[in-house]
């Protein structure tokens, strides 16, 4: 079969439905750089998490289209890559990516379609003889057949684990006479790209992830492109501020807005020129509460691994008075106000860069352990920056603890398009009077912001008061579990 080299483009893809645009972070290749499948081949920085674009076929990168920290819409090209190709594979391309559309529209599961069968290769193992460069020049290092070597990657495919395991059990090309490279020659180049989707998929969506066939422009495959999910990095980088200018003598010295802390100011911008923001404050008396917390946080430090934090109990408490008045739970549509059923909290997590809000689905399902452990993990991947598209997506009330950092009264601003935001402030001990008695007490400040176009306050106002109310409620013999 003659092989020839082509050039595709590879193209931005949709990362999560409500996002049109990414802005390039950094490119992990630079041109002439030999990429593998699923190697990752830049960074992009969205509003909701940071992520990386996989290759979804091998080849060499050619000129990258996009500089680092342009921001570029769904749909363009980002860069060029050679890959190789042959001309039957390319006429058969058609009718193969047009076949896996179908399929992709008659399964909506969090699972990979099935690979195409291509003549010559086995049904249960569809990629067992696509070999990709590094592969291809292990083999040739140790001269070693292919086709000895058991695969252990999607599809059956042999990875660069594969090969040296295989060379460390002391196995050679003794009993074989055919050329390492002779596989690649008799079936698909390791550079066509598969007609299969990649294996997994996007794990913050559950959208199938670009297939290499969709990957190839239009203008060669002659078919619509496919720009949905990516698989997001295990570890994405927020990106650093660089200072610059600050020389000695100087009176002042400049900081460099990184994407995300563009992403949040365009948000904050959003959120107080379109929704006409009003703030109401009511105190608490929290005592039982931290006599409660000091009971049980050490078993429940044994037990869970976590601590047992306020968040947690307040959490409970906001969702709580939630079901009994939903319409804080909604969103402003114009001509209409929606009330969201579920009740998904996002709350805000603080890094040295930027401030993120991962949302805890499902909050008034769970009870104050399952909260504490919710609060633990999101926090922790925060600011690990392991966080995922569906970590940030589908929060309909937002709280925030700025007590943790001293603060007793904030304004917040409304994480849009919510209806409300909530801070629980700092737990400070205060005289009270009670009874016409004073006694010292612990209190805190609960600090609402709402959108006025939905929310009055009357509304507002018994919100609180059932929220304040549910806080007070705990006692000795109030359960976690």
């Amino acid at each position: 079969m003659a092989e020839r080299m082509k050039w595709i483009e590879v193209i931005m893809p949709q990362l999560a439905e409500s996002l049109v645009s990414a802005t390039i972070g950094k490119w992990l290749k630079k041109p002439g750089d030999r990429v593998e499948q699923y190697e990752p081949i830049c960074e992009v920085i969205t509003d909701k998490v940071n992520a990386e674009i996989p290759s979804t076929v091998d080849g060499i990168m050619g000129d990258l289209l996009v500089e680092e920290g342009t921001t570029i819409a769904v749909g363009e090209a980002i860069c060029r890559m050679q890959v190789a190709a042959s001309d039957e594979e390319a006429a058969e391309q058609v009718t193969q990516v047009s076949q896996q559309q179908e399929q992709v529209q008659q399964h909506a599961s969090h699972t990979p379609l099935a690979a195409s069968n291509t003549a010559g290769h086995d049904p249960n193992h569809p990629m067992r003889n696509r070999y990709s460069p590094a592969v291809q020049s292990l083999a040739a290092e140790h001269g070693l057949n292919l086709q000895s070597i058991q695969g252990s990657g999607a599809g059956g495919r042999i990875t660069r684990k594969d090969v040296l395991t295989f060379v460390a059990q002391g196995g050679n090309a003794a009993g074989s006479s055919a050329p390492a490279t002779s596989p690649a020659a008799q079936h698909t180049p390791s550079g066509v790209p598969s007609a299969s989707p990649f294996s997994g998929v996007n794990r913050g969506n559950g959208e199938m992830g670009l297939t290499a066939g969709e990957a190839i422009s239009a203008s060669d495959a002659g078919v619509p492109v496919r720009l949905s999910g990516i698989h997001l990095t295990e570890s994405p980088k927020i990106p650093q501020i660089e200072v610059e200018g600050g020389g000695q003598g100087r009176s002042e010295y400049f900081i460099d807005v990184t994407p995300v802390r563009n992403a949040i100011a365009r948000n904050m911008r959003q959120s107080v020129s379109e929704i006409p923001h009003a703030w109401t404050m009511i105190e608490v008396d929290v005592t039982n509460l931290v006599m409660l917390r000091n009971k049980l946080k050490d078993e429940f430090k044994r037990k869970e691994g976590i601590n047992l934090t306020y968040l947690s109990f307040m959490m409970k408490g906001v969702v709580n008075a939630i079901k009994d008045y939903p319409i804080m739970n909604s969103v402003w549509a114009v001509d209409k106000i929606i009330v969201k059923r579920d009740i998904n909290l996002s709350m805000a997590v603080g890094t040295e860069d930027s401030v993120l809000t991962p949302v805890i689905k499902h909050a008034d399902q769970r009870n104050i352990a399952g909260l504490a452990r919710e609060v633990d993990e999101l926090a922790r991947k925060t600011r690990e920056g392991t966080l995922k598209l569906d970590h940030m997506q589908g929060g309909t009330f937002t709280v925030n603890n700025t007590g943790s950092f001293g603060s007793i009264l904030s304004q917040p601003i409304i994480n849009y398009p919510q209806a409300a935001i909530l801070t629980f402030e700092s737990i400070v001990k205060k005289p009270v009077v009670i009874n016409d008695m004073i006694a010292v007490r612990s209190m805190a400040n609960l600090c609402l912001s709402l959108d006025h176009r939905i929310l009055d306050g009357v509304i507002s106002g018994r919100f609180l008061q059932r929220v304040k109310e549910n806080l007070e409620g705990y006692t000795m013999e109030t359960k976690v579990y």
